[in-house]
């Protein structure tokens, strides 16, 4: 009698538990969890890099990474791509140190610019790849594949939940012999699996002028977004 009891216990804060999560819902309505998906093959390669260098001097720094930064303009113009359309994440200048016995000491400068370029001519990207690691002038390299307009696919993930939720909610109404009414209020959280592929080492690289690449004749990967909705339908 006492695990029964224990029992019927446990089974009553549980369905409590759940009526107070909900307790603020118009009387008559139903709520509705739904997730919607759009796929779409992406239009975009995002190539990212950085440009850096290390001297004993702050300018002979800033001068050896000015010279990195205009082989990566001419490789640019190689490809036909105008240098403008590549962008500056950050640019940073700073002492390198050493510690000796407790004291730090200046042994050098570093130079370090982001630099990220947009291209929607998917056969410029292994050329320049293949020229920045030749050219042995950037670090940190990495490729990612998204879509150009993501709200138009974030709209489509949300219409898509959206019916599923009307859909799971009709059927349940039926199952009730009520029928669906209007949406009285909604909550959408949408997600976008932007993944990032790094770019092969530059010592690999070079090693693998001869062969086809690895990603020889494959397609990048799709573009998902999801969005999880919410839903509360009036009954009628």
């Amino acid at each position: 009698m006492r695990k029964t009891g224990l029992l019927l216990l446990a089974v009553f804060c549980a369905v409590t538990a759940v009526a107070q999560d909900h307790q603020g819902l118009p009387p008559n309505t139903v709520y509705i969890g739904a997730t919607g998906k759009f796929e779409a093959n992406p239009d975009v390669a995002i190539i990212q890099f950085n440009i850096a260098a290390q001297e004993a001097t702050a300018k002979d720094a800033y001068d050896r990474a000015a010279k990195g930064a205009e082989q990566v303009r001419q490789i640019m113009r190689s490809n036909g791509i105008d240098p403008k359309t590549a962008q500056i994440g950050y640019y940073s200048i700073a002492p390198v140190q050493e510690w000796h016995a407790g004291h730090a000491k200046v042994v050098g400068y570093q130079v370090s610019a982001s630099v990220t370029l947009k291209l929607k001519d998917f056969s410029k990207i292994g050329p320049i790849v293949q020229q920045l690691a030749d050219a042995d002038i950037t670090a940190n390299n990495s490729i990612n594949y998204t879509l150009d307009d993501v709200e138009a696919a974030k709209t489509k993930a949300v219409q898509d939940a959206y019916v599923r939720a009307r859909a799971s909610a009709d059927a349940l109404a039926t199952s009730a012999g009520r029928a669906l009414g209007e949406m009285v209020s909604a909550t959408v959280d949408i997600s976008e699996n932007t993944r990032i592929h790094p770019m092969m080492p530059m010592a690999k690289m070079a090693m693998a002028q001869a062969a086809p690449a690895p990603t020889e004749e494959f397609s990048p990967q799709t573009v998902s977004v999801t969005a999880h909705a919410n839903v509360t339908f009036a009954l009628k």
